[in-house]
């Protein structure tokens, strides 16, 4: 099988899709307006675009014909609904899988009418529509005439970068509570850090020894950074939070590694491969339960699954956590088992190969 991918070539999981896939045996072509990042594997060819930004979505149409012409492919996978939705749309190649990611679907859509009416076109032209999670899913429905099956392509987790037994944590006397999440409104950081400050709060009332072996730390960049530092001074834990910053996605298993117990409250998350490479290092989780958050925890047995914009009900499970070390370890096991049984990116990778092996019966069928 010959496949292009059509998605952003330097975002981490167009790289994973196009290396796990090829590994499978797939020639996989990868286009993209994007420049490649330096992580892509040498042995996948990478094709640039000419035109970037918003209107390259559809300028390009153009010299994706010629390259689709060129590569001759058997399938396309598009990757975004919104952007490079539309280029595929405009180049009238099938079949394709168009692959939605997150803010294309949540986000986009609601920007203006125009948006809106794009995303419709886009959906409704493509062969087959996959979702990363049941949730983004649902959302997807509501922009087509009709409904649809889409299926469930997860993102994966790679197991050789996350995994505990590389990384230890060296401070085996301070319990460290955090994230690793880009500082925007969107992901609750602002939440999270609420709720720390009722950690603090709750354990001081105990008169808790743990009360001087905790710590926060809260890894990421965004436009939020200022105004975050701020949150947790004026709540009266900027002794206790580490704001480390952005750090680059090779560097998120080191991290990871330096937590005790992984929290995300997102007011919104499409899929949450950020808590499932967080489970893959044995760290149990507290998650709101908005969009795919809840698809990728166990409540009870990973972790704990809680009410969004709900920072002291996200603080009594993180205080339960701390305080118990045997339930801490016990949840750490299971959020292993749990990441690697399920979230595989050779399984993702084959679960992939199945839709499109499937689309291409259903499009022959068709003509």
């Amino acid at each position: 099988m010959k496949l292009v991918i059509l998605s952003s070539a330097n975002s981490i999981h167009t790289i994973q899709w196009a290396k796990y896939l090829a590994n499978l045996g797939i020639d996989v072509h990868v286009v993209s307006q994007h420049p490649a990042s330096q992580d892509f594997p040498q042995h996948i060819p990478v094709h640039i675009l000419p035109f970037k930004g918003f209107l390259g979505y559809f300028l390009n149409s153009f010299a994706l014909k010629k390259l689709v012409k060129l590569i001759n492919p058997d399938i396309v996978n598009v990757h975004y609904a919104s952007g490079y939705g539309t280029t595929a749309r405009l180049t009238n190649f099938h079949p394709y899988v168009l692959s939605v990611w997150g803010s294309d679907v949540f986000e986009f859509p609601f920007r203006s009418p125009l948006h809106r009416y794009l995303l419709k076109r886009n959906l409704a032209v493509a062969d087959t529509i996959a979702s990363t999670s049941i949730a983004m899913s649902n959302q997807t429905q509501q922009f087509l005439i009709q409904n649809r099956n889409i299926p469930i392509t997860p993102f994966g987790v790679d197991f050789s970068k996350f995994n505990k037994n590389k990384i230890k944590n060296t401070d085996q006397d301070v319990i460290t509570i955090g994230t690793v999440k880009t500082l925007k409104h969107v992901y609750g950081i602002d939440i999270l850090i609420h709720a720390l400050a009722k950690v603090y709060q709750l354990l001081k009332q105990q008169n808790c020894e743990f009360i001087e072996k905790i710590k926060f730390r809260i890894v990421g960049g965004g436009p939020d950074l200022q105004s975050l530092q701020q949150l947790a001074c004026d709540l009266g834990i900027k002794h206790l939070t580490t704001f480390v910053g952005r750090v680059d996605h090779q560097d998120v298993p080191e991290e990871l590694g330096k937590l005790d117990i992984y929290v995300a409250l997102s007011r919104q998350e499409s899929f949450g491969v950020a808590v499932l490479e967080a489970q893959a290092m044995g760290l149990p989780v507290v998650v709101s339960n908005v969009g795919g958050l809840p698809e990728v925890v166990q409540s009870g047995k990973t972790g704990y699954i809680v009410e969004t914009e709900n920072p002291d009900q996200a603080a009594e499970m993180i205080v339960k956590l701390i305080l118990d070390q045997n339930l801490r370890d016990e949840f750490a096991i299971n959020a292993e088992n749990f990441s690697r049984q399920n979230f595989s990116w050779e399984a993702c990778a084959q679960n992939m190969q199945k839709v499109y092996q499937e689309t291409l019966v259903n499009f022959k069928n068709r003509v």
